[in-house]
């Protein structure tokens, strides 16, 4: 991968078809449709194996691997080093979590180390080197729904850690809108009312929602601020 690659790099839209790339990872190869399945998927990269934020990071997301199973979410990670690092590598991961019930990372590591798969999937970060001058990839995070689409992307340097409830939490809202024709306000959070879109008139709003809409009065008079409970 060229530097004039690295920072011309496409990127991807939300609501784009994600790549169905084939990969190294530490549980063979795989082709990420296959992969998914009918599951919805979650991919978040890291700047380089044995880097101190990325440890914690992974250390999270093992911890947490049960909640995203729950929510018929796959995780993959990718990190620009080989599998060989990678194996490594998740014995320290496996440490810092402190829980010696696990002997292995419970989702696969891609890895990257000619960093074709980050340079198409726009996940290197200009401003952050390694010591050859190439840019080390962001922390990505990639929510990928059934269909294969992408349905949010989640951009961090390379110095800032992730928080992974907020994913969760951001997945559940994702996972709601996908069926209840609701969003989700600020803040919100699972069992909370949720807003009625203003794309839904009132007559058919009441129909839809028969636990009731409430509407906040607002200096404008116009009734956009619609809430109704959890469907």
């Amino acid at each position: 991968v060229s530097k004039h690659q690295a920072e011309s790099m496409p990127g991807l839209l939300l609501g784009d078809a994600f790549p169905n790339f084939e990969a190294d990872t530490t549980i063979g190869k795989l082709k990420l449709y296959d992969f998914l399945g009918d599951s919805w998927g979650i991919l978040f990269s890291h700047p380089r194996d044995y880097t101190p934020v990325c440890t914690t990071e992974l250390g999270q997301a093992a911890e947490l691997s049960p909640e995203f199973t729950k929510r018929n979410v796959k995780m993959i990670a990718l990190s620009i080093d080989s599998l060989e690092e990678h194996y490594s590598w998740s014995k320290d991961i496996l440490a810092y979590n402190n829980d010696e019930t696990v002997s292995e990372i419970p989702f696969p590591i891609i890895a990257d180390d000619r960093r074709e798969l980050a340079v198409e999937l726009g996940m290197l970060d200009p401003e952050e080197k390694d010591q050859s001058g190439m840019p080390l990839t962001a922390r990505c995070v990639f929510v990928i729904s059934p269909d294969k689409k992408l349905k949010l992307s989640l951009l961090y340097p390379a110095t800032t850690g992730r928080n992974f409830d907020e994913i969760l939490r951001v997945i559940d809202s994702l996972q709601l809108t996908a069926h209840k024709r609701v969003a989700t306000p600020v803040n919100w959070k699972p069992g909370d009312c949720v807003m009625v879109p203003p794309a839904i008139p009132e007559d058919e709003a009441r129909s839809l929602f028969p636990a009731g809409v409430y509407t906040k009065e607002l200096p404008s008079g116009k009734r956009y601020l619609r809430y109704t409970p959890q469907p």
